[in-house]
């Protein structure tokens, strides 16, 4: 009688960088995890709820989580929670949800609804620029008028003006 003898098994080390990296590279994969943990395949479906569904919607429900059968990435369950008096309420306008979320996601995502009754969180309301920031001088160019998001254009022609407005070098302290 022979014995086999099974190889070791070696796992395989990642790569290391040998560098630092900012936080902010580093985040997004550590949440992902925790949401993907949850049922959300895609983070945004949570922090874009108020523009998938509407605000009147988001503001009655919420996404608890998207399962999707074994194996597959489309015709998952969509977990809603929603406020008591309005869970009927929303009974009425699942097609339309569904039709929205699989919208977002650019295929059939989402073949059913489940709505569970609880507390919604309240929305944030949509974060504005700060006061203090003031439009671009015309001779820093047109480049930032084709920016369609006036928050984002706005930040943009701020950081635009400091920077033309620094002529040394920053002091680090």
């Amino acid at each position: 009688m022979s014995k086999r003898v099974r190889a070791p098994q070696t796992t395989a080390e990642p790569v290391r960088s040998n560098r630092s990296r900012a936080v902010a590279e580093l985040l997004p994969a550590i949440g992902g995890a925790a949401f993907r943990k949850f049922g959300f395949v895609q983070s945004s479906v949570v922090s874009r709820w108020p523009e998938i569904v509407g605000e009147k919607l988001s503001r009655a429900c919420a996404p608890e989580s998207i399962r999707f059968p074994v194996g597959q990435k489309q015709g998952g369950t969509l977990t809603l929670t929603a406020h008591g008096a309005y869970a009927v309420m929303i009974q009425h306008v699942v097609p339309e949800i569904m039709e929205r979320v699989n919208r977002f996601f650019g295929y059939p995502a989402v073949a059913r609804v489940q709505i569970r009754q609880g507390e919604v969180a309240a929305a944030q309301p949509p974060r504005r620029p700060p006061p203090s920031l003031k439009p671009a001088p015309p001779e820093m160019g047109e480049g930032l008028k084709a920016i369609a998001d006036p928050e984002l254009r706005a930040v943009l022609e701020s950081l635009a003006a400091g920077v033309a407005a620094t002529r040394a070098l920053p002091k680090v302290s």
